[in-house]
């Protein structure tokens, strides 16, 4: 076993790193939902039906938070990593300071993404 796990101890900028990867696939994964629904809008309205249904449905909805919590974290992320790339926000205040703007950015955005789309009748 690898000796990291007993010399280090956990902090905001690691989560955001482990978090950041695991979007990362989430957000793969997320691309197989999209070709899904281009695969089932191609194959007839039966099969697109049987699609948006399955979107629809609690679990369906509950994987749309997700990605949609995945694409706004990575992308806050992100933009944190190329401020970093330019060289500001290294020391260790500002590294954890923009980590929790991160999560807060990631909450915010997906919480009024979603009450839009509840407002216009999208869900």
């Amino acid at each position: 076993m690898s000796p990291h796990l007993q010399v280090w101890r956990w902090h905001v900028t690691m989560l955001t790193s482990i978090l950041h990867r695991v979007t990362g696939v989430g957000l793969y994964l997320g691309g197989l939902i999209a070709a899904a629904w281009a695969i089932s809008l191609a194959a007839g309205p039966e099969t697109y039906e049987t699609f948006k249904a399955l979107l629809g449905s609690p679990l369906g909805k509950f994987v749309m938070f997700g990605m949609t919590l995945s694409v706004f974290y990575h992308l806050g992320n992100g933009v944190r990593h190329l401020v970093w790339d330019l060289g500001h926000g290294l020391d260790l205040k500002s590294a954890n300071s923009s980590a929790y703007m991160v999560f807060g950015f990631t909450v915010a955005a997906t919480l009024a993404t979603w009450a839009i789309a509840f407002q216009i009748g999208a869900l």
